[in-house]
C-alpha cells in the first residue's frame, strides 16, 4: 500500500529505492580529492570515511519504510545542498552564474520520458523542484497527480459528505496535516460513488441464499443454511460451438483449467457434464474423483487448442480463430464464489444468475478500435476483437459506465457542495484513477488464482493476452477487486506522495521541448522496440476521457492516445523495419542532442536503459536495440562516463530465467564530450580498452571497497561502461580505411575483449577445469563419444580416466558425461580431497546452495577460501557461456550462486571470528 504503482497502473515504472540512490548520487559530489578542481579530502582515510557515510545514507534513504521519513531525507538533502554550494562556488565566474548557480535553490529536474513518475517523485522528494514531461496523456495525467496536485492542497480540510458508516460528531474536530485532507475527500467521494451506484445497479448482483437443496448436496454449506451471501466473483469460461457436425448445437467450454481452489483442506473444482443437450457445471469439494484431471480444464497442449466435451473431437486454432472472428464463440458461467466466514464457497451457478449476466445492457459502451496490428493487443492475435470494449462483458460495461457518469457529473449532482472548479477536477481525476484501477480488474482478461483464492488483474504482464476461463468481481463486495478497495489503494498512494517541494508536468515530445534548459536529468526513455505505452495506455485512456476530457482538454485532444510521434522503433508503423530503427534513432539522437545542449551541465545526466546487450547465442552480436541507442547518445556528443547495473526487477521476475531478462536496469553516466576531443585510431582505441576492461572486470566480478560484485546475469550489459567510456570520450575512433568506427563494432571488440578476460583466467585454472569448461561448451550436460573426450583430454595433458577420477566426470560405454551439481556426492570434505578441481568445488557449492542454503556453502568457502574464489570466477564464466548457447535454465544455477556469495562469505567469516574468539577463550 501506497506505491505510486498502486495509484495507477503504468509499465516498466522504475523502483523508487532505485531512482532515489541514482539521483542522490548523481547530485553529491564524490569526497576524493580532485587535482583540477581542488576539491574534496586530500587524504584517501578522509575521503573513504566520507564515503562510508554517504553510503550510510544511501542504505537508510533506499528502505520502504523510509520513504517519507523526513530525519533520513533531511540527511540526504543536507548533503545534496552541500555539494551545490561547491558547485555554485566553481561556477561563479560562469557568464549566466546568477541565473543558473545560485546557491540559495536549488536546481531545478526534469524527466523528459517521466513514464509512470518514479524519477520525478524522487526529485521532489529529494527536494528537488521536480518537473516531468511525456508524450502520452495517461503518463502526464499520472504525473500530475503525484508531484503537481499534491503540494497545492497541503492542510486542506476535506469538504465531502460523510459516510454514514463514519462517526460524524467528531469528524471537524480533526486536523488535517499534509495531504490527510486532500485523501479524506477523495475517499468520502468514493464512497458516495460507490452509494449511489449501488442504487442503480446493485440489483445485478444479488446476494445467493443457501438453500437446504444445496445443503443437501454439499454439506459443507450447511452452517450458512438460510443465509443470503454477498457474491465476490462470477468464473466464465468462454465456449464454441463444437466442430463435431453431431454436436454442434453443443457450446463448449474453452477452459485452462476446472480448479476453483487448490489450497490444502479448501481444494474445490468444476465438473462439467454433458446431458446428451447441453453441457452443463457442478462445483464439488474436496481432491477426490475429477479434481486431478480438472487441472487441464478442456486444453489438449500450449496455444489455442482445446477438445470438444461432448465427443472429444480436437478444437484447432484455426476453428477458434474463426468464430472468435465471425462473433460465433460465447461464454458460459460455470461457477460462483462467495465471501464465507472465514473463507471462500464455491457453488454450482443457478441458470437465472447467467441470464441477469447476460441481459444488462449498458446504455453506451467506449466504441474505440484497438491498434489492429500490434503484437501486444488481442486484435492483433486473430480473435476479432477489435475494439476496447469488447474487452468487457456487457455487466462489466454496465458497472464501468455508471462508475463513469456518476464521478464525471460528482458536483452536477451535489449542488449543496460550493463549486471550487480547480478542487472538483482533483476529486474527478482521483476518482477517475479509481475507475481505472476497475478496469483493470474488472474486464473478460482477469482470471481466477486458484492457489491464492483472488482475481489476476488485466495486465499481469505488459500486453493483453487471451484469457479463455475468466473472472467477474462483483463491484460491491468486500473482497477481491471492488470499488472500495481500489479507492483505498489510490488514497493510501496519495498519501505517500511528496507535498513540500513544487511540481510541474506537461504534455511535451522529449526532441522538441524547452522544458529541460538549466535542469539536472535522470530519465527511462523507451526501450527500442520492447513496449508501446501508447498502445497499451488506450485501455485506461478510454473511460479518463470521458469522465475528465473537460477538465484537461489539452490532454485529450484525440480519441485515442497519440501514437504517431512516440519514440519505439515498430515495424508496423513504418514502410519497414529499417525505417523504424532510423526512426529510434533520428528521435533518439535528436533527444539527447537536445539535453545535452541545454542541461545543467554541472551535474552528470542519468539514463536508465534495461534492454539486453546480447540475445544472440553467438559471441560478439549485439542487439540492435542497444546498437541503435548507444548510437543515439554518443552521437549526441556525450561521453559515457560509465554503466551502473542498478537491481531494479522482483526476485521472481529474475528467478524465470526462462526468458533470461536482466535482474538490473543499467543507467548510463553521461557528460558532454570535451569539445577538443581528438580522434584515434583503431589499434590506440584497442590498446586502451584492453587496459580498461581487465580491471573493470575485476572489480565487478570481485567487488571492491566500496562495490559489491554483480550478478553475472548483469555483467556483459555492465562492462559496456568501461569501453563505451573510452570508445566516447574519443571524436572518432579511426579504422584503417581512415573510416569512423561504428558502435556496433564498437561493442563487437567490447564484447571480445570480455572473451579475452575470462581466457586468461582460464590459464591460470588446473587443467581438469579446463577440459571441463571446453567439454560444457560443446555438449553442455549431454553425453558425448569416449573418442572425443580423449582427444581433448590429450590435448590438456589428461586422461579421460584420470578427469572421471577426480569426481567431475561419468565415463561408461563409450559415452562420457559431465556430472551435475545434483549427482555430486552428499558427503565431501574438500580438506581431504587430494584432487580438487575448481569445477568440482564450484558444483559442489551450487549443490549445497541449492539443498541446504547459504551456511552450509559457507563451509566449503571457510575451509578453502582461495579455491572457492576461483570457483566463483567460473561461475561467471559458465553463466556467460550458457547465455550464449540459449541454455538458460543452465544458467541460472551460476547467477544464483554469485548472487548469494557476499552473504556466503560473510557467514564464513562469522564462523571463523567465532572459532578464534573461542580459542582464545
Amino acid at each position: 500500500h501506497g506505491h505510486p504503482s498502486t495509484l495507477h497502473l503504468y509499465w516498466a515504472r522504475r523502483p523508487l529505492a532505485a531512482a532515489r540512490a541514482v539521483l542522490f548520487a548523481q547530485l553529491v559530489n564524490d569526497p576524493g580529492w580532485d587535482e583540477e578542481l581542488q576539491i574534496g579530502y586530500k587524504r584517501k582515510a578522509d575521503a573513504n570515511r566520507k564515503r562510508e557515510e554517504l553510503f550510510e545514507i544511501i542504505r537508510e534513504l533506499v528502505k520502504w519504510e523510509n520513504t517519507n521519513n523526513e530525519i533520513v531525507l533531511e540527511k540526504a538533502r543536507a548533503e545534496i545542498r552541500k555539494s551545490w554550494k561547491v558547485t555554485c562556488e566553481l561556477n561563479k565566474d560562469h557568464p549566466q552564474a546568477s541565473e543558473i548557480f545560485n546557491p540559495d535553490k536549488l536546481p531545478a529536474f526534469h524527466d523528459p520520458f517521466a513514464g509512470g513518475g518514479s524519477i520525478p517523485l524522487e526529485a521532489q522528494r529529494l527536494g528537488l523542484e521536480a518537473w516531468a514531461s511525456d508524450l502520452n496523456p495517461v503518463a502526464v495525467l499520472i504525473n500530475k497527480a503525484m508531484i503537481e496536485i499534491p503540494p497545492k492542497f497541503v492542510g486542506h480540510r476535506p469538504i465531502g459528505p460523510i459516510p454514514n458508516s463514519d462517526d460524524q460528531t467528531t469528524t471537524n474536530n480533526y486536523t488535517w496535516p499534509g495531504l490527510t485532507g486532500l485523501a479524506e475527500d477523495v475517499r468520502r467521494w468514493g464512497h458516495w460513488v460507490r452509494e449511489e451506484a449501488y442504487k442503480r445497479i446493485g440489483h445485478l448482483y444479488p446476494p445467493i441464499e443457501i438453500t437446504k437443496e444445496m445443503v443437501a448436496e454439499r454439506p459443507d454449506l450447511a452452517s450458512y443454511k438460510g443465509k443470503k451471501l454477498t457474491v465476490i466473483a462470477y468464473i466464465w469460461a468462454r465456449t464454441v460451438k463444437s466442430p463435431n457436425p453431431q454436436f454442434s448445437h453443443v457450446d463448449v467450454p474453452l477452459a485452462t483449467t476446472f480448479i476453483l481452489s487448490s489450497k490444502p483442506e479448501q481444494e474445490a473444482y468444476v465438473e462439467p457434464y454433458f446431458d446428451g443437450v447441453r453441457v452443463l457445471y457442478k462445483v464439488k469439494t474436496g481432491k477426490c474423483g475429477f479434481y486431478k484431471r480438472a487441472k487441464n480444464g478442456t486444453k489438449l497442449n500450449r496455444g489455442a487448442s482445446f477438445q470438444c466435451w461432448a465427443s472429444n473431437t480436437p478444437i484447432t486454432k484455426e476453428y477458434i480463430y474463426q468464430k472468435f472472428r465471425n462473433k460465433e464463440a460465447g461464454a458460459s458461467l460455470i461457477a460462483i464464489i462467495l465471501q464465507g466466514d472465514k473463507s471462500r464457497l464455491y457453488i454450482t451457478p443457478d441458470p437465472d444468475q447467467e441470464i441477469l449476466a447476460k441481459e444488462a445492457f449498458p446504455g453506451w459502451v467506449p466504441r474505440l478500435e484497438m491498434e489492429q496490428k500490434s503484437r501486444d493487443l488481442l486484435s492483433g492475435r486473430g480473435y476479432g476483437i477489435k475494439f476496447w470494449h469488447e474487452l468487457f462483458s456487457n455487466r462489466q460495461l454496465v458497472a464501468l459506465t455508471t462508475n463513469s457518469e456518476l464521478i464525471r457529473d460528482i458536483f452536477l449532482d451535489n449542488p449543496q457542495v460550493q463549486k471550487q472548479s480547480s478542487y472538483d477536477s482533483v476529486i474527478r481525476l482521483f476518482l477517475a484513477f479509481t475507475l481505472d484501477k476497475c478496469a483493470d480488474y474488472w474486464s473478460s482478461i482477469c482470471s481466477w488464482h486458484n492457489s491464492k483464492a483472488l482475481i489476476r488483474n488485466t495486465f499481469g504482464r505488459q500486453a493483453i493476452p487471451m484469457v479463455w476461463d475468466y473472472a467477474e468481481v462483483n463491484p460491491f463486495s468486500d473482497s477481491t477487486g471492488n470499488w472500495l478497495s481500489m479507492l483505498d489503494w489510490v488514497v493510501k498512494a496519495l498519501l505517500n506522495c511528496s507535498c513540500y517541494n513544487n511540481g510541474h508536468v506537461e504534455l511535451a515530445n522529449a526532441y522538441s521541448q524547452n522544458i529541460s534548459k538549466n535542469k539536472v536529468i535522470s530519465t527511462d526513455p523507451p526501450y527500442y522496440d520492447n513496449i508501446s505505452y501508447a498502445e497499451l495506455s488506450d485501455f485506461f485512456y478510454i473511460w479518463l476521457r470521458y469522465i475528465i476530457a473537460n477538465d484537461y482538454p489539452s490532454l485529450f485532444e484525440t480519441v485515442l492516445v497519440p501514437k504517431e510521434q512516440e519514440l519505439i522503433s515498430l515495424r508496423y508503423r513504418h514502410s519497414d523495419l529499417k525505417s523504424a530503427e532510423k526512426y529510434f534513432l533520428d528521435g533518439m539522437q535528436q533527444t539527447m542532442r537536445l539535453l545535452s545542449s541545454v542541461s545543467n551541465n554541472a551535474y552528470p545526466m542519468t539514463i536508465y536503459y534495461a534492454y539486453k546487450q546480447s540475445d544472440s547465442t553467438e559471441a560478439g552480436n549485439a542487439s540492435t536495440g542497444w546498437v541503435t541507442f548507444l548510437a543515439a547518445v554518443i552521437n549526441s556528443d556525450l561521453a559515457i562516463m560509465g554503466t551502473w547495473p542498478m537491481r531494479t526487477e522482483l526476485a521472481n521476475k529474475v528467478s524465470a530465467v526462462s526468458s533470461n531478462m536482466l535482474a538490473s536496469s543499467i543507467i548510463l553516466v553521461c557528460r558532454n564530450r570535451n569539445a577538443d576531443a581528438e580522434s584515434v585510431s583503431r589499434k590506440d582505441f584497442l590498446r586502451e580498452l584492453n587496459q580498461a576492461i581487465p580491471e573493470a572486470l575485476n572489480t565487478m566480478i570481485n567487488g571492491s571497497e566500496t562495490s559489491s560484485p554483480i550478478a553475472p546475469v548483469d555483467l556483459a550489459q555492465a562492462a559496456i561502461g568501461p569501453g563505451m567510456a573510452v570508445f566516447s570520450k574519443y571524436k572518432a575512433i579511426l579504422e584503417s580505411d581512415g573510416s569512423p568506427m561504428s558502435v556496433h563494432t564498437a561493442l563487437i571488440l567490447i564484447n571480445k575483449a570480455i572473451d579475452d578476460y575470462f581466457k586468461e583466467l582460464e590459464g591460470d585454472w588446473d587443467s581438469e577445469s579446463r577440459f571441463c569448461l571446453q567439454w560444457f561448451s560443446e555438449y553442455g550436460w549431454r553425453e558425448g563419444a569416449y573418442g572425443e573426450a580423449e582427444v581433448l583430454a590429450k590435448a590438456k595433458g589428461l586422461s579421460v580416466e584420470g578427469v572421471r577420477d577426480s569426481g567431475v566426470l561419468a565415463a561408461s560405454g563409450g559415452r562420457v558425461q559431465l556430472l551435475r551439481p545434483s549427482e555430486y556426492p552428499d558427503v565431501w570434505d574438500p580438506t581431504k580431497d587430494s584432487r580438487m578441481p575448481v569445477w568440482e568445488v564450484l558444483h559442489h557449492l551450487i549443490r549445497l546452495l541449492q539443498t541446504r542454503g547459504e551456511s552450509a556453502a559457507a563451509e566449503i568457502v571457510k575451509a578453502i577460501p582461495h579455491i572457492s574464489e576461483t570457483a566463483r570466477q567460473l561461475a561467471f564464466l559458465l553463466y556467460t557461456t550458457c547465455e550464449r548457447k540459449g541454455w538458460a535454465e543452465d544458467a541460472r544455477p551460476y547467477n544464483d550462486l554469485v548472487t548469494a556469495w557476499l552473504s556466503i562469505e560473510k557467514q564464513a567469516r562469522a564462523d571463523d571470528q567465532d572459532m578464534q574468539i573461542e580459542a582464545e577463550f
